[in-house]
């Protein structure tokens, strides 16, 4: 049987490994396609193009864009969309400058809390990818405040902690309309950290197609709900491991994957 990993971050955003790596371990782990879904850039997507010549690895180019919803942070994952469309590509210019800011105003709200982080420290860990929370979490384990990711994000920089910042440009529908115009089909991941399962379904009338069922902190009783709830709102079903390589150790490219037969229905839905 052949499966996929539809949710794998590279070296571009919050990853840890290069294009090149990520196609060497879908190989290894005898995986028929990844997607490379990083945050807001789809830098990686033509290199993993050419280093999986030669393979039986497909890539599936996609991109995970953040949106904001009231005081929620909403996660749209769009895949098989065209990602050298130039409008796709101007518009991700003006998201990774967001980024870029709202990594300022955490920096300073840590410097609240009595934890002086050095911009140049989470920059230069970074460097050339659109800039993060992971990026943050690192530079803080780096400069020991913390002594691991997990520990970063749930005492400072976590949804509920005190030095997380909001602030993103998109909403849902917006974040959907810009996957859509590029051909792709808009996902929403990760459901359970929206804690509110009825915006799901507002998120359908906003062009929402599918819905990352399969995902490593979504329980079995999760995955049993989200599948029916996909099925009642008619919605393409998804799921990957989240992998960002040294970033989440504890992680393992197609530690979650779903059946090939779900991968050609997304393929088949695409604009």
């Amino acid at each position: 049987m052949r499966y996929a990993d539809l949710h794998v971050h590279s070296l571009a955003s919050d990853g840890t490994c290069t294009p090149k790596e990520l196609v060497k371990e879908g190989v290894k782990r005898k995986l028929s396609a990844i997607a490379i879904v990083d945050h807001d850039t789809v830098e990686a997507i033509a290199q993993a193009n050419e280093s999986a010549q030669g393979t039986d690895l497909e890539i599936i180019p996609g991109i995970e864009l953040t949106a904001q919803h009231e005081n929620r942070e909403v996660h749209i994952l769009g895949y098989f969309l065209d990602y050298k469309n130039n409008a796709l590509l101007e518009t991700l210019k003006l998201l990774q400058q967001n980024r870029i800011s709202r990594a300022y105003k955490i920096i300073h709200n840590l410097e609240g809390l009595g934890i002086k982080l050095n911009p140049e420290t989470v920059f230069n860990i970074s460097g050339t990818a659109t800039v993060g929370r992971m990026h943050i979490a690192r530079a803080l384990v780096k400069d020991g405040h913390v002594n691991s990711v997990s520990e970063a994000f749930f005492k400072y920089i976590g949804d509920s902690s005190p030095a997380y910042v909001l602030g993103f440009r998109l909403s849902p529908r917006e974040a959907i309309k810009i996957i859509n115009d590029a051909g792709g089909v808009a996902v929403l991941a990760h459901p359970y950290i929206l804690h509110d399962d009825a915006l799901v379904a507002e998120f359908v009338n906003d062009g929402l197609e599918g819905l990352e069922v399969y995902y490593p902190e979504h329980s079995q009783s999760m995955v049993n709900f989200y599948l029916d709830l996909a099925r009642r709102l008619n919605l393409l079903i998804t799921g990957g491991s989240d992998f960002h390589g040294q970033a989440k150790p504890e992680i393992k490219l197609g530690m979650v994957k779903i059946p090939f037969e779900l991968v050609e229905k997304l393929r088949q839905a695409r604009k």
